[in-house]
């Protein structure tokens, strides 16, 4: 399941260029096709309600939520991070030979707690409509579990709820990982299956630099995490600018890399075995860091981030940001435009000799 050419990825798709990640129904047949692939026999009846009702929970149809309104972890995020969980969740299993299976009951309840692992940036009508998604940000992970809590007792896993709610926290840092308490080492490996993914999808996002400018640093502001306090109680900075963030995105992976390989036991291996030998999660996010890299050496010049980040419930609506590297760009291309105008030719006296003898590599007859 392998695109050989990667260099013509779509915004929209996933790793493979396979998947539009905007797109639910596209998603969902892939998250079946895995399914059903491990589990033949299997009814995907919950695997397609959950798909269908983290739509409408996003999209603001649920009586009790208003549409999402957070660019950054919006639709897309959560149907490509639930993606990401399924095939390292696919992984495992086949490559279990005498291990301990998962089951189609945990591979459900994987993908359960994949799509609802966001849902505490969601507002609750009519309590919180003079607020923004982003504000919830220290404490969306314990929101997300109070819901996610209610919801599989909701759909007939109540006796998975509790430790949902707990696994939910391996994809933040509200609580320290060693407090997260599970029955088994089996439901921690599903937390830290689907923890890994979360960072894994955002982080190999096509347009990952673009998103983290135009709408990840705006809701850091809101959320008050682009500043912090020191022990003494002193406020610093953290993020200074859309700019500053993007020029700390190699240091947030190597941060990322080291939690994904000690905390969450290196499970981002099991993409793999889905993948038949590589890893597009990891060669993916490796190219986005040395393009980072790049940006930063040319003086963070964000006017190199030209990508235009697909849309959907949270991310349908302009930014400052956004318009402000629009900006960039456009001023980049000005230079270049103007400096190819302005350069005088290597070899003129070869031009001018090729267009004597008709040669038509200068345009000649």
């Amino acid at each position: 399941m392998q695109n050989n050419d990667m260099n013509f990825r779509r915004n929209k798709f996933d790793v493979t260029n396979t998947v539009d990640v905007t797109d639910p129904v596209s998603v969902g047949n892939a998250l079946e096709n895995i399914f059903l692939g491990l589990y033949p026999e299997a009814d995907p009846g919950t695997l397609r309600q959950a798909v269908r009702d983290i739509v409408r929970l996003y999209r603001g149809e649920h009586p009790d939520y208003a549409v999402c309104d957070t660019g950054y972890h919006d639709l897309q995020h959560i149907l490509d991070v639930t993606l990401a969980a399924a095939r390292l969740m696919d992984g495992y299993e086949r490559s279990q030979q005498e291990g301990m299976p998962l089951g189609e009951e945990l591979f459900l309840f994987g993908i359960t707690i994949a799509l609802f692992h966001d849902s505490g940036y969601l507002r609750r009508r009519g309590i919180e409509d003079d607020r923004r998604g982003a504000e919830f940000t220290l404490t969306h992970v314990s929101r997300s579990a109070a819901f996610l809590k209610d919801y599989l007792q909701g759909i007939g896993m109540g006796k998975l709820a509790d430790t949902g709610a707990q696994l939910v926290h391996l994809t933040g840092y509200e609580i320290p990982p060693e407090h997260i308490l599970v029955p088994s080492p089996l439901h921690r490996l599903i937390g830290n299956l689907v923890a890994t993914a979360d960072m894994l999808a955002q982080m190999s996002d096509r347009c990952y630099l673009e998103k983290c400018h135009d709408r990840l640093y705006n809701e850091f502001v809101l959320g008050g995490i682009a500043t912090g306090r020191d022990k003494e109680g002193k406020e610093h900075v953290v993020f200074a600018s859309p700019q500053d963030l993007v020029a700390k995105t190699p240091g947030f992976y190597r941060g990322a890399k080291k939690r994904m390989d000690e905390t969450l036991n290196g499970v981002y291996r099991y993409a793999e075995q889905h993948f038949g030998g590589q890893n597009l999660y990891l060669e993916t996010i490796e190219r986005n860091i040395r393009f980072a890299k790049r940006v930063i050496a040319h003086g963070a010049d964000i006017g190199m981030l030209q990508r235009s980040p697909p849309q959907t419930p949270g991310s349908d609506h302009g930014s400052a940001e956004a318009d402000e590297r629009k900006q960039y760009v456009d001023d980049r291309r000005k230079r270049i435009a103007d400096r190819r105008q302005n350069q005088t030719p290597l070899y003129p006296v070869s031009i001018d000799c090729r267009r004597k003898n008709g040669d038509r590599r200068s345009g000649g007859s």
